[in-house]
């Protein structure tokens, strides 16, 4: 079975690559999708392809209708995903796909620092894992594949 991995959120840090390249390492039969992770195209996809706005709601509602088109088609394929909460910015688009793949009955694995539990409990309790590294997201992959353990 190839299975399918979205990873959501957060796009400063390099902790897709480090997924990625970890179930490489293991040889895991897993294909990862992700968002658009380039922020200035993201944000202005929408004026890009469907015309300017002046206004500035309607320039980044017309971003994220087509941006929603890419997530919710890729999250409905995954088997698994993966949401990531940096340090630096506060991730609504983030939380808002944890919401999604729960209410779609995805099996979810939630990734932030330890300062991040209090304020993500309740992301925390609708994931079946939470990890601290993207090194412990690989684990559970392999774990969730092979039945191995580290």
């Amino acid at each position: 079975m190839q299975w399918q991995v979205y990873l959501s959120g957060e796009i400063h840090t390099d902790w897709r690559e480090r997924i990625v390249a970890g179930a490489q390492d293991k040889a895991l039969p897993v294909t990862f999708s992700a968002p658009v992770t380039d922020h200035a195209a993201s944000d202005d996809c929408g004026v890009a392809i469907l015309g300017a706005e002046e206004n500035k709601f309607w320039h980044d509602r017309k971003g994220a209708g087509v941006n929603a088109i890419r997530t919710r088609t890729l999250i409905e394929k995954a088997d698994i995903v993966v949401v990531r909460f940096g340090d630096k910015y506060k991730q609504w688009n983030a939380a808002f796909d944890a919401g999604y793949a729960a209410a779609l009955g995805k099996s979810l694995v939630i990734l932030h620092g330890p300062d991040h539990a209090h304020a993500l409990k309740e992301v925390d309790e609708a994931a079946q894992a939470v990890a601290e590294t993207p090194e412990q997201v690989v684990e559970i992959l392999n774990y969730v594949i092979n039945a191995s353990l580290p």
